[in-house]
């Protein structure tokens, strides 16, 4: 049996790559560009190259903390997936005082 596979994406790219987990080895390049892929997590499921405004959604996502590692019950959870639902997280986050990271993953916004 061979290893479970994750998700690694280049942002710049717009790329997915499915590889083996391994946490000793140094972080992969990208085929594409030779840039340092980000692990994202084995529950990740890619946008559409052509559309930016995901993978833009999905850099702020990355770049605040936020992953696609399955949880006890199957998924992921909630994960906002266009500009348009970040920016109501980033206000409730920035009006209530909520950390940005959990506000991003909350699946209402009060």
């Amino acid at each position: 049996m061979g290893h479970a596979k994750t998700c690694y994406v280049c942002l710049p790219c717009r790329a997915s790559y499915k590889q083996p987990y391994d946490r000793d080895r140094p972080r992969r390049p990208c085929p594409r560009c030779a840039e340092p892929l980000i692990h994202v997590g084995s529950a990740f499921a890619p946008p559409p190259r052509r559309d930016i405004a995901a993978w833009r959604a999905l850099s702020v996502l990355l770049h605040a903390g936020v992953n696609f590692h399955k949880s006890c019950c199957g998924g992921p959870g909630y994960r906002p997936r266009t500009l348009r639902e970040i920016r109501e997280r980033m206000t409730y986050a920035r009006r209530t005082g909520e950390p940005f990271a959990r506000a991003l993953v909350r699946y209402d916004v009060p």
